[in-house]
């Protein structure tokens, strides 16, 4: 088994789409970022690519190439899955928290959690998401920004079973 954390901060902006967890939400405001800027779909490829030891986001969909200008993140995530999955290793669950002043995000989370449980080919009862406010606290408080956070478990037949099996 390994885990895998990631984070990922968006600055808020009026007149943009707003997309989270590969769901566009209504919204007057929404993410700036080189891709779609999903803030949602960016912490849980970072947590897929560090669960199977593989780096960052920055490092495999670097914000300097072009090619990934206004890019899905869904694709990031599939990517990350399929790595993992080239190691022997799949999703066991998923732990994902959204901060947001704006919108309230609780009526998303039923489409949230199924369009990450398609991204991960898993369950849907192992994905879990959760919507935090700033509390009026910070750049997320001030409705300038937006975070997130992903834990996720893997497993499988990889190299590290292999390893701890002949020790």
């Amino acid at each position: 088994m390994r885990v895998g954390i990631g984070h990922d901060t968006h600055r808020l902006e009026s007149g943009r789409p707003l997309w989270i967890g590969g769901v566009q939400v209504p919204s007057d405001r929404g993410a700036v970022g080189h891709s779609d800027a999903d803030v949602l779909l960016h912490a849980i490829t970072d947590a897929l690519l560090g669960s199977g030891g593989l780096g960052d986001i920055g490092q495999w969909f670097p914000d300097t190439d072009p090619q990934y200008a206004g890019a899905d993140s869904s694709r990031f995530v599939e990517i990350a899955r399929d790595e993992l999955a080239g190691l022997g290793l799949a999703v066991v669950n998923l732990d994902v928290i959204v901060f947001a002043e704006s919108p309230r995000l609780s009526g998303f989370a039923s489409a949230i959690r199924e369009r990450l449980a398609t991204l991960l080919e898993t369950d849907i009862d192992r994905i879990n998401f959760k919507a935090k406010t700033g509390e009026g606290v910070g750049p997320v408080g001030r409705g300038e920004a937006i975070e997130a956070t992903a834990a996720v478990l893997v497993d499988g037949h990889g190299a590290d079973r292999e390893a701890s099996e002949t020790t």
